[in-house]
Protein backbone atom coordinates (compact mmCIF):
# COMPACT_ATOMS: atom_id res chain seq x y z
CA UNK A 1 0.00 0.00 0.00
CA UNK A 2 1.32 3.01 -1.06
CA UNK A 3 1.82 6.18 1.19
CA UNK A 4 -1.18 8.48 2.13
CA UNK A 5 -0.69 11.44 0.22
CA UNK A 6 -4.15 13.01 -0.56
CA UNK A 7 -7.71 13.22 1.33
CA UNK A 8 -10.70 14.82 0.60
CA UNK A 9 -13.19 16.87 3.52
CA UNK A 10 -16.53 16.82 3.03
CA UNK A 11 -18.37 16.82 6.81
CA UNK A 12 -22.22 17.53 8.07
CA UNK A 13 -21.24 17.37 11.46
CA UNK A 14 -17.98 19.37 11.93
CA UNK A 15 -16.91 17.85 15.17
CA UNK A 16 -13.01 17.85 15.26
CA UNK A 17 -12.59 18.47 11.95
CA UNK A 18 -10.34 21.36 12.07
CA UNK A 19 -8.16 19.34 14.45
CA UNK A 20 -8.21 16.60 12.76
CA UNK A 21 -7.19 18.77 9.48
CA UNK A 22 -4.54 20.33 10.76
CA UNK A 23 -2.94 17.07 11.62
CA UNK A 24 -3.14 15.81 8.16
CA UNK A 25 -1.59 18.87 6.70
CA UNK A 26 1.31 18.72 9.58
CA UNK A 27 1.92 15.37 7.95
CA UNK A 28 2.13 16.51 4.37
CA UNK A 29 -0.94 15.37 3.48
CA UNK A 30 -2.69 18.15 0.76
CA UNK A 31 -6.62 18.21 1.42
CA UNK A 32 -9.78 18.99 -1.18
CA UNK A 33 -12.57 19.97 0.36
CA UNK A 34 -16.25 21.71 0.01
CA UNK A 35 -18.39 23.96 0.63
CA UNK A 36 -18.92 24.99 4.42
CA UNK A 37 -16.50 22.56 5.16
CA UNK A 38 -13.69 23.88 2.91
CA UNK A 39 -14.60 27.26 4.67
CA UNK A 40 -13.94 25.99 8.05
CA UNK A 41 -10.74 25.02 7.66
CA UNK A 42 -9.44 28.21 5.33
CA UNK A 43 -10.66 30.32 8.64
CA UNK A 44 -8.44 28.57 10.66
CA UNK A 45 -5.28 28.35 8.37
CA UNK A 46 -5.50 25.32 6.68
CA UNK A 47 -4.58 24.88 3.43
CA UNK A 48 -7.52 23.64 0.91
CA UNK A 49 -8.19 22.93 -2.70
CA UNK A 50 -11.55 23.79 -3.50
CA UNK A 51 -13.52 20.75 -5.29
CA UNK A 52 -14.37 22.65 -8.22
CA UNK A 53 -10.88 23.61 -8.63
CA UNK A 54 -10.06 19.80 -8.33
CA UNK A 55 -12.79 18.45 -10.48
CA UNK A 56 -12.24 21.73 -13.08
CA UNK A 57 -16.27 21.92 -12.80
CA UNK A 58 -18.02 23.81 -10.78
CA UNK A 59 -20.50 22.83 -7.62
CA UNK A 60 -23.75 23.40 -9.20
CA UNK A 61 -27.85 23.11 -8.56
CA UNK A 62 -27.24 25.02 -5.21
CA UNK A 63 -25.14 22.16 -4.00
CA UNK A 64 -26.98 19.29 -4.80
CA UNK A 65 -23.88 18.22 -7.90
CA UNK A 66 -20.26 18.88 -6.39
CA UNK A 67 -18.62 15.58 -5.93
CA UNK A 68 -20.24 13.35 -8.33
CA UNK A 69 -17.62 13.91 -11.00
CA UNK A 70 -15.23 11.17 -12.39
CA UNK A 71 -11.78 12.93 -11.67
CA UNK A 72 -13.67 12.17 -7.40
CA UNK A 73 -14.83 8.46 -8.03
CA UNK A 74 -12.31 7.51 -10.61
CA UNK A 75 -9.66 9.30 -7.75
CA UNK A 76 -11.34 6.79 -5.23
CA UNK A 77 -12.18 3.80 -6.94
CA UNK A 78 -9.11 3.24 -9.28
CA UNK A 79 -6.75 -0.12 -8.80
CA UNK A 80 -2.97 1.79 -8.14
CA UNK A 81 -1.69 -1.85 -8.72
CA UNK A 82 -3.71 -2.19 -12.30
CA UNK A 83 -1.90 -0.86 -15.27
CA UNK A 84 -5.14 0.00 -17.08
CA UNK A 85 -6.76 2.22 -14.24
CA UNK A 86 -2.42 4.04 -13.92
CA UNK A 87 -2.95 4.45 -18.00
CA UNK A 88 -6.53 6.02 -17.60
CA UNK A 89 -5.94 7.97 -14.71
CA UNK A 90 -3.45 9.96 -16.29
CA UNK A 91 -4.46 10.03 -19.94
CA UNK A 92 -7.65 11.81 -17.79
CA UNK A 93 -5.46 13.89 -15.58
CA UNK A 94 -7.18 11.88 -12.20
CA UNK A 95 -5.18 12.11 -9.05
CA UNK A 96 -5.52 9.33 -6.74
CA UNK A 97 -7.82 10.22 -3.22
CA UNK A 98 -6.38 8.51 -0.34
CA UNK A 99 -8.50 9.05 2.27
CA UNK A 100 -12.39 10.57 2.54
CA UNK A 101 -13.86 12.12 5.71
CA UNK A 102 -17.31 12.62 5.12
CA UNK A 103 -20.39 12.36 7.12
CA UNK A 104 -24.06 12.76 5.70
CA UNK A 105 -26.36 15.43 6.06
CA UNK A 106 -28.78 15.57 9.41
CA UNK A 107 -31.54 14.07 7.69
CA UNK A 108 -32.59 11.88 11.05
CA UNK A 109 -32.26 14.96 12.82
CA UNK A 110 -34.19 16.98 10.27
CA UNK A 111 -37.26 14.73 10.45
CA UNK A 112 -37.01 14.40 14.19
CA UNK A 113 -38.60 18.55 14.36
CA UNK A 114 -41.77 19.24 14.87
CA UNK A 115 -43.69 20.07 11.89
CA UNK A 116 -40.86 19.51 9.75
CA UNK A 117 -41.95 19.65 6.06
CA UNK A 118 -41.12 17.04 3.30
CA UNK A 119 -39.37 19.82 1.14
CA UNK A 120 -37.03 20.16 3.83
CA UNK A 121 -37.01 16.69 4.45
CA UNK A 122 -35.84 15.40 1.00
CA UNK A 123 -33.01 18.59 0.65
CA UNK A 124 -31.37 16.91 3.55
CA UNK A 125 -31.07 13.34 1.48
CA UNK A 126 -27.17 13.46 0.96
CA UNK A 127 -26.30 11.76 -2.74
CA UNK A 128 -22.93 12.81 -3.25
CA UNK A 129 -21.59 11.97 0.93
CA UNK A 130 -23.18 8.14 0.43
CA UNK A 131 -21.60 7.61 -3.12
CA UNK A 132 -18.13 9.32 -1.84
CA UNK A 133 -18.16 6.77 0.96
CA UNK A 134 -19.59 3.45 -0.58
CA UNK A 135 -16.66 3.74 -3.36
CA UNK A 136 -13.50 4.56 -1.15
CA UNK A 137 -15.32 2.06 1.26
CA UNK A 138 -15.38 -0.66 -2.30
CA UNK A 139 -11.51 -0.14 -2.63
CA UNK A 140 -10.72 0.38 1.56
CA UNK A 141 -7.57 -1.52 0.68
CA UNK A 142 -6.23 1.41 -1.13
CA UNK A 143 -8.11 4.27 0.21
CA UNK A 144 -8.95 5.08 3.66
CA UNK A 145 -12.63 5.87 4.89
CA UNK A 146 -13.66 7.76 8.20
CA UNK A 147 -17.30 8.66 8.63
CA UNK A 148 -17.04 8.47 12.62
CA UNK A 149 -15.15 11.92 14.10
CA UNK A 150 -14.32 9.85 17.30
CA UNK A 151 -11.89 7.62 14.91
CA UNK A 152 -10.32 10.91 14.06
CA UNK A 153 -7.34 10.84 16.78
CA UNK A 154 -6.70 7.25 15.97
CA UNK A 155 -6.34 8.04 12.48
CA UNK A 156 -3.79 10.24 13.45
CA UNK A 157 -1.99 8.24 15.76
CA UNK A 158 -2.02 5.21 13.25
CA UNK A 159 -0.66 7.21 10.21
CA UNK A 160 2.48 8.36 12.49
CA UNK A 161 3.22 5.10 13.33
CA UNK A 162 2.51 3.67 9.98
CA UNK A 163 4.60 6.26 8.05
CA UNK A 164 1.69 7.46 6.30
CA UNK A 165 -0.05 4.80 6.29
CA UNK A 166 -2.96 2.36 8.36
CA UNK A 167 -3.22 -1.75 8.34
CA UNK A 168 -5.01 -3.72 5.79
CA UNK A 169 -7.14 -4.75 9.16
CA UNK A 170 -8.01 -1.54 10.28
CA UNK A 171 -8.64 -0.40 6.27
CA UNK A 172 -11.58 -3.08 6.44
CA UNK A 173 -12.99 -1.98 10.05
CA UNK A 174 -13.42 1.66 8.61
CA UNK A 175 -15.22 -0.01 5.41
CA UNK A 176 -17.15 -1.40 7.44
CA UNK A 177 -18.48 0.76 10.04
CA UNK A 178 -18.52 3.00 6.52
CA UNK A 179 -21.11 0.72 4.96
CA UNK A 180 -23.08 0.17 8.20
CA UNK A 181 -23.93 4.11 8.22
CA UNK A 182 -24.87 4.56 5.01
CA UNK A 183 -27.38 1.39 4.92
CA UNK A 184 -28.34 2.83 8.48
CA UNK A 185 -29.01 5.95 6.50
CA UNK A 186 -30.81 4.96 3.68
CA UNK A 187 -32.75 2.71 5.92
CA UNK A 188 -33.64 5.86 7.64
CA UNK A 189 -34.96 7.57 4.55
CA UNK A 190 -36.90 4.87 3.31
CA UNK A 191 -39.01 4.63 6.65
CA UNK A 192 -39.69 8.20 6.54
CA UNK A 193 -40.88 8.07 2.89
CA UNK A 194 -43.08 4.69 3.86
CA UNK A 195 -44.78 6.52 6.76
CA UNK A 196 -46.09 9.72 4.62
CA UNK A 197 -49.60 9.05 4.32
CA UNK A 198 -49.53 6.43 7.23
CA UNK A 199 -50.44 8.77 9.73
CA UNK A 200 -53.57 6.27 11.31
CA UNK A 201 -51.08 3.34 10.90
CA UNK A 202 -47.43 4.61 11.59
CA UNK A 203 -45.69 1.47 10.85
CA UNK A 204 -43.38 0.85 7.88
CA UNK A 205 -44.36 -1.57 5.46
CA UNK A 206 -40.57 -3.08 5.97
CA UNK A 207 -38.72 -3.20 9.54
CA UNK A 208 -34.80 -2.92 9.71
CA UNK A 209 -33.49 -2.56 12.97
CA UNK A 210 -30.15 -0.39 13.52
CA UNK A 211 -28.19 -1.29 16.67
CA UNK A 212 -24.47 -1.43 17.81
CA UNK A 213 -23.08 -3.58 20.20
CA UNK A 214 -21.81 -2.58 23.51
CA UNK A 215 -20.36 -5.16 25.22
CA UNK A 216 -20.53 -9.07 25.27
CA UNK A 217 -22.65 -10.58 28.12
CA UNK A 218 -20.76 -13.56 30.41
CA UNK A 219 -24.20 -15.19 29.22
CA UNK A 220 -27.42 -15.19 28.82
CA UNK A 221 -30.68 -15.88 31.77
CA UNK A 222 -29.21 -19.02 32.21
CA UNK A 223 -25.10 -19.93 32.11
CA UNK A 224 -25.84 -22.24 29.06
CA UNK A 225 -26.93 -19.10 26.74
CA UNK A 226 -24.74 -16.84 25.32
CA UNK A 227 -25.55 -13.13 24.84
CA UNK A 228 -24.65 -9.39 24.57
CA UNK A 229 -26.15 -6.13 24.72
CA UNK A 230 -26.87 -4.02 21.93
CA UNK A 231 -28.06 -0.48 21.95
CA UNK A 232 -28.86 2.58 19.60
CA UNK A 233 -27.09 5.57 18.08
CA UNK A 234 -27.12 8.78 19.61
CA UNK A 235 -29.53 8.01 22.40
CA UNK A 236 -30.99 11.12 23.95
CA UNK A 237 -33.57 9.70 26.54
CA UNK A 238 -31.91 8.76 30.13
CA UNK A 239 -32.62 5.03 29.79
CA UNK A 240 -29.99 1.83 30.84
CA UNK A 241 -28.76 1.55 27.58
CA UNK A 242 -27.11 5.22 28.07
CA UNK A 243 -26.31 4.95 31.44
CA UNK A 244 -22.68 5.17 32.56
CA UNK A 245 -21.38 2.40 34.56
CA UNK A 246 -19.81 4.10 37.74
CA UNK A 247 -18.52 1.02 39.81
CA UNK A 248 -19.05 -2.68 39.38
CA UNK A 249 -18.40 -5.85 37.56
CA UNK A 250 -19.94 -6.40 34.14
CA UNK A 251 -23.67 -6.50 33.69
CA UNK A 252 -25.64 -9.80 33.07
CA UNK A 253 -28.26 -10.01 30.50
CA UNK A 254 -30.83 -10.34 33.37
CA UNK A 255 -29.21 -7.05 35.38
CA UNK A 256 -29.92 -5.03 32.46
CA UNK A 257 -33.83 -6.11 32.04
CA UNK A 258 -33.85 -5.35 35.88
CA UNK A 259 -32.43 -2.20 35.72
CA UNK A 260 -34.52 -0.97 32.54
CA UNK A 261 -37.58 -1.86 34.56
CA UNK A 262 -36.46 -0.19 37.56
CA UNK A 263 -35.75 3.08 36.01
CA UNK A 264 -38.62 3.40 33.31
CA UNK A 265 -41.17 2.76 36.67
CA UNK A 266 -38.99 5.31 38.71
CA UNK A 267 -39.10 7.68 36.08
CA UNK A 268 -43.28 7.91 36.48
CA UNK A 269 -42.58 10.21 39.51
CA UNK A 270 -41.78 13.48 41.08
CA UNK A 271 -41.50 12.71 44.79
CA UNK A 272 -38.30 11.12 45.53
CA UNK A 273 -39.27 7.56 45.12
CA UNK A 274 -37.50 4.15 45.09
CA UNK A 275 -38.21 0.69 43.58
CA UNK A 276 -36.83 -2.16 44.48
CA UNK A 277 -36.87 -4.75 41.47
CA UNK A 278 -36.74 -8.49 41.12
CA UNK A 279 -36.86 -10.51 38.08
CA UNK A 280 -38.37 -7.43 36.06
CA UNK A 281 -41.17 -6.75 38.52
CA UNK A 282 -41.22 -4.03 42.07
CA UNK A 283 -41.23 -5.89 45.10
CA UNK A 284 -41.35 -2.35 46.66
CA UNK A 285 -41.66 0.81 45.60
CA UNK A 286 -42.09 3.84 48.12
CA UNK A 287 -42.48 7.82 47.16
CA UNK A 288 -41.74 10.44 50.66
CA UNK A 289 -40.29 13.44 51.31
CA UNK A 290 -36.48 12.49 51.23
CA UNK A 291 -35.26 9.92 49.44
CA UNK A 292 -33.86 7.77 52.59
CA UNK A 293 -37.46 7.65 54.02
CA UNK A 294 -38.53 6.31 50.39
CA UNK A 295 -35.95 3.08 50.07
CA UNK A 296 -36.56 1.98 53.32
CA UNK A 297 -40.28 2.28 52.93
CA UNK A 298 -39.66 0.28 49.28
CA UNK A 299 -37.57 -1.88 50.59
CA UNK A 300 -39.66 -2.78 53.42
CA UNK A 301 -42.49 -3.87 51.30
CA UNK A 302 -40.96 -6.90 50.87
CA UNK A 303 -37.86 -7.32 52.50
CA UNK A 304 -37.63 -11.12 51.56
CA UNK A 305 -38.21 -10.73 48.08
CA UNK A 306 -36.01 -8.03 47.76
CA UNK A 307 -32.61 -9.67 48.93
CA UNK A 308 -30.59 -9.67 45.93
CA UNK A 309 -32.12 -6.91 44.08
CA UNK A 310 -32.04 -4.21 41.81
CA UNK A 311 -32.88 -0.61 43.05
CA UNK A 312 -33.83 2.37 40.68
CA UNK A 313 -33.96 5.91 42.47
CA UNK A 314 -35.05 9.38 41.09
CA UNK A 315 -32.72 11.81 43.14
CA UNK A 316 -29.29 11.84 43.48
CA UNK A 317 -27.71 8.96 46.22
CA UNK A 318 -26.47 11.17 49.33
CA UNK A 319 -24.84 9.76 51.84
CA UNK A 320 -27.68 9.52 54.39
CA UNK A 321 -29.35 7.19 51.37
CA UNK A 322 -26.25 4.93 50.86
CA UNK A 323 -25.77 4.51 54.57
CA UNK A 324 -29.87 2.95 54.75
CA UNK A 325 -28.72 1.03 51.55
CA UNK A 326 -25.66 -0.91 53.08
CA UNK A 327 -27.78 -1.57 56.53
CA UNK A 328 -27.28 -4.91 58.24
CA UNK A 329 -30.35 -7.29 56.27
CA UNK A 330 -29.80 -6.18 53.24
CA UNK A 331 -28.52 -7.21 49.99
CA UNK A 332 -28.54 -4.70 46.63
CA UNK A 333 -26.99 -6.12 43.52
CA UNK A 334 -27.45 -2.99 41.46
CA UNK A 335 -28.51 0.94 41.83
CA UNK A 336 -29.28 3.25 38.87
CA UNK A 337 -29.81 6.72 39.58
CA UNK A 338 -29.78 10.15 38.10
CA UNK A 339 -26.34 10.86 40.07
CA UNK A 340 -24.28 9.85 43.51
CA UNK A 341 -22.60 11.50 46.50
CA UNK A 342 -18.70 10.62 45.83
CA UNK A 343 -18.98 9.70 50.04
CA UNK A 344 -22.27 7.67 48.78
CA UNK A 345 -20.11 5.42 46.54
CA UNK A 346 -17.31 4.77 49.18
CA UNK A 347 -20.22 3.49 51.38
CA UNK A 348 -21.91 1.49 49.32
CA UNK A 349 -18.76 0.02 47.53
CA UNK A 350 -17.00 -1.01 51.03
CA UNK A 351 -19.72 -0.55 53.96
CA UNK A 352 -21.14 -3.96 53.81
CA UNK A 353 -19.21 -7.18 52.26
CA UNK A 354 -21.51 -7.23 48.89
CA UNK A 355 -20.12 -3.81 47.88
CA UNK A 356 -17.22 -5.19 45.83
CA UNK A 357 -19.86 -6.29 43.84
CA UNK A 358 -22.67 -3.82 43.57
CA UNK A 359 -22.99 -2.37 40.25
CA UNK A 360 -23.86 1.66 39.98
CA UNK A 361 -24.83 3.56 36.61
CA UNK A 362 -25.87 6.91 36.15
CA UNK A 363 -28.12 8.17 34.40
CA UNK A 364 -27.91 12.26 34.81
CA UNK A 365 -31.26 14.37 35.26
CA UNK A 366 -34.08 12.45 34.76
CA UNK A 367 -36.91 14.65 32.82
CA UNK A 368 -40.38 13.51 31.50
CA UNK A 369 -39.33 16.45 28.63
CA UNK A 370 -36.59 13.85 27.89
CA UNK A 371 -38.77 11.08 26.43
CA UNK A 372 -38.45 9.82 23.28
CA UNK A 373 -42.11 9.76 22.49
CA UNK A 374 -42.16 8.36 19.25
CA UNK A 375 -40.26 5.29 20.28
CA UNK A 376 -41.38 1.70 20.01
CA UNK A 377 -41.41 -1.50 22.08
CA UNK A 378 -40.61 -4.38 20.31
CA UNK A 379 -40.99 -8.39 21.09
CA UNK A 380 -39.16 -11.18 19.53
CA UNK A 381 -41.12 -14.22 18.42
CA UNK A 382 -39.65 -16.90 16.88
CA UNK A 383 -39.62 -16.11 12.81
CA UNK A 384 -40.96 -12.71 13.51
CA UNK A 385 -41.21 -9.37 15.78
CA UNK A 386 -43.91 -7.67 16.92
CA UNK A 387 -43.70 -3.59 17.13
CA UNK A 388 -46.03 -1.57 19.21
CA UNK A 389 -45.91 2.24 20.87
CA UNK A 390 -44.36 2.70 24.39
CA UNK A 391 -47.16 2.43 27.17
CA UNK A 392 -46.20 6.00 27.89
CA UNK A 393 -50.15 7.20 29.08
CA UNK A 394 -49.71 9.24 32.19
CA UNK A 395 -52.48 8.81 35.15
CA UNK A 396 -54.98 11.53 34.40
CA UNK A 397 -57.02 12.65 37.22
CA UNK A 398 -59.26 14.17 35.07
CA UNK A 399 -60.44 11.57 33.38
CA UNK A 400 -61.23 9.03 36.15
CA UNK A 401 -64.50 8.29 36.62
CA UNK A 402 -66.19 7.97 40.56
CA UNK A 403 -68.55 4.79 39.96
CA UNK A 404 -69.31 3.79 43.59
CA UNK A 405 -71.55 5.52 46.41
CA UNK A 406 -68.24 6.48 48.55
CA UNK A 407 -65.96 8.86 47.03
CA UNK A 408 -62.19 8.56 47.79
CA UNK A 409 -60.49 10.98 49.93
CA UNK A 410 -58.01 13.06 49.16
CA UNK A 411 -55.21 10.89 50.89
CA UNK A 412 -56.66 7.64 48.98
CA UNK A 413 -56.63 9.68 45.64
CA UNK A 414 -52.72 9.94 45.92
CA UNK A 415 -52.21 6.39 47.42
CA UNK A 416 -54.87 5.49 44.42
CA UNK A 417 -52.43 6.91 41.48
CA UNK A 418 -49.52 5.93 43.24
CA UNK A 419 -50.69 2.19 43.35
CA UNK A 420 -51.91 2.67 39.69
CA UNK A 421 -48.55 3.56 38.32
CA UNK A 422 -47.18 0.84 40.15
CA UNK A 423 -49.68 -1.64 38.81
CA UNK A 424 -48.84 0.12 34.96
CA UNK A 425 -45.10 -2.09 35.43
CA UNK A 426 -45.60 -5.08 37.14
CA UNK A 427 -46.79 -8.55 34.94
CA UNK A 428 -50.23 -9.31 34.42
CA UNK A 429 -52.16 -10.17 35.58
CA UNK A 430 -51.61 -7.57 38.37
CA UNK A 431 -52.69 -6.42 41.95
CA UNK A 432 -51.05 -3.58 43.56
CA UNK A 433 -51.94 -2.75 47.20
CA UNK A 434 -50.34 0.42 48.96
CA UNK A 435 -50.87 3.07 51.62
CA UNK A 436 -49.18 6.77 52.53
CA UNK A 437 -47.32 6.34 48.90
CA UNK A 438 -45.86 2.83 49.54
CA UNK A 439 -46.81 -0.75 48.28
CA UNK A 440 -47.68 -3.42 50.43
CA UNK A 441 -48.51 -5.81 48.74
CA UNK A 442 -47.77 -6.96 45.14
CA UNK A 443 -49.60 -9.98 43.27
CA UNK A 444 -48.24 -10.29 39.07
CA UNK A 445 -47.81 -12.99 36.39
CA UNK A 446 -50.94 -14.75 37.77
CA UNK A 447 -53.22 -16.69 35.09
CA UNK A 448 -56.54 -15.32 37.14
CA UNK A 449 -56.65 -12.08 38.88
CA UNK A 450 -58.29 -14.04 42.32
CA UNK A 451 -54.86 -15.45 41.99
CA UNK A 452 -52.94 -12.07 42.01
CA UNK A 453 -54.90 -10.47 44.73
CA UNK A 454 -54.72 -13.37 46.80
CA UNK A 455 -50.79 -13.44 46.38
CA UNK A 456 -50.80 -9.90 47.29
CA UNK A 457 -52.99 -10.22 49.85
CA UNK A 458 -50.57 -12.52 51.87
CA UNK A 459 -47.72 -10.31 50.89
CA UNK A 460 -48.98 -7.36 52.79
CA UNK A 461 -50.52 -9.12 55.71
CA UNK A 462 -51.32 -6.48 58.68
CA UNK A 463 -50.46 -3.66 56.72
CA UNK A 464 -53.36 -4.55 54.49
CA UNK A 465 -55.51 -2.23 57.07
CA UNK A 466 -56.56 0.77 55.46
CA UNK A 467 -54.95 0.29 52.25
CA UNK A 468 -55.90 0.98 48.30
CA UNK A 469 -56.26 -1.19 45.42
CA UNK A 470 -54.72 -1.23 41.88
CA UNK A 471 -55.48 -3.36 39.07
CA UNK A 472 -53.75 -3.29 35.95
CA UNK A 473 -57.14 -4.37 33.76
CA UNK A 474 -60.99 -4.83 34.65
CA UNK A 475 -62.45 -7.55 37.70
CA UNK A 476 -64.13 -10.03 35.33
CA UNK A 477 -65.46 -11.12 38.84
CA UNK A 478 -66.42 -9.23 41.95
CA UNK A 479 -64.66 -11.88 44.44
CA UNK A 480 -61.35 -10.08 43.97
CA UNK A 481 -63.52 -6.83 45.24
CA UNK A 482 -64.93 -9.63 47.84
CA UNK A 483 -61.68 -10.68 48.89
CA UNK A 484 -60.40 -7.40 48.71
CA UNK A 485 -62.35 -5.43 51.16
CA UNK A 486 -62.55 -8.08 53.72
CA UNK A 487 -59.36 -7.73 54.47
CA UNK A 488 -59.56 -4.28 54.90
CA UNK A 489 -58.78 -2.27 51.85
CA UNK A 490 -60.70 1.26 51.66
CA UNK A 491 -60.65 2.40 47.59
CA UNK A 492 -60.22 0.19 44.70
CA UNK A 493 -58.75 1.52 40.87
CA UNK A 494 -59.26 -0.17 38.11
CA UNK A 495 -59.53 0.48 34.13
CA UNK A 496 -63.02 -1.20 34.03
CA UNK A 497 -64.64 -2.37 30.99
CA UNK A 498 -66.04 -5.76 32.18
CA UNK A 499 -69.32 -6.82 31.26
CA UNK A 500 -69.73 -6.80 34.98
CA UNK A 501 -68.86 -3.85 36.60
CA UNK A 502 -72.03 -3.58 37.62
CA UNK A 503 -71.38 -6.52 39.99
CA UNK A 504 -68.09 -5.38 40.81
CA UNK A 505 -69.52 -1.73 41.88
CA UNK A 506 -71.96 -3.13 43.66
CA UNK A 507 -69.97 -5.34 45.70
CA UNK A 508 -68.18 -1.89 46.25
CA UNK A 509 -71.13 -0.68 47.84
CA UNK A 510 -72.03 -3.31 49.80
CA UNK A 511 -69.01 -3.32 51.62
CA UNK A 512 -68.62 0.56 51.66
CA UNK A 513 -65.43 1.26 50.01
CA UNK A 514 -64.24 3.65 46.85
CA UNK A 515 -64.17 2.72 43.31
CA UNK A 516 -62.28 4.58 40.37
CA UNK A 517 -62.50 3.67 37.02
CA UNK A 518 -59.22 5.35 34.83
CA UNK A 519 -60.34 4.06 31.13
CA UNK A 520 -56.65 2.76 30.51
CA UNK A 521 -55.62 -0.99 30.44
CA UNK A 522 -51.87 -1.55 31.32
CA UNK A 523 -51.06 -5.44 30.70
CA UNK A 524 -47.69 -5.81 30.51
CA UNK A 525 -46.89 -9.20 29.13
Amino acid sequence: MARVERALISVSDKTGIVEFARELQHLGIEIISTGGTSKLLKENGISVIEISEHTGFPEIMDGRVKTLHPKVHGGLLALRDNETHKRQMKELDIKPIDIVVVNLYPFEKTIAKKDVHMEEAIENIDIGGPSMIRSASKNYKQVIVVVNPKRYQLIIEELKAGHLDISEKMRLELAIEAFRTTGRYDRIIANYLDSLGKEKEGYPTSLSLDYLKRQPLRYGENPHQTAAFYTEENIQEPCVSSAQQLYGKELSFNNIIDLNAALELVKEFERPTAIVIKHTNPCGAASADTLTEAFKRAYRSDPVSAFGCILGLNRMVDIETAEAITEPGHFVEAIIAPEYDEEAIKILTTKRKWGSNIRLLRTGTLSTSMINTISYDMKRVVGGMLLQTRDLTIYDPAALVYVSKKKPSEKEIIDLRFAFIVCKHVKSNSIVFASDEAVVGIGAGQMSRIDSTEIALKKAGDRIKGAVMASDAFFPFRDNVDAAAKAGVVAIIQPGGSNRDEESIAAADEHGIAMVFTGQRHFRH
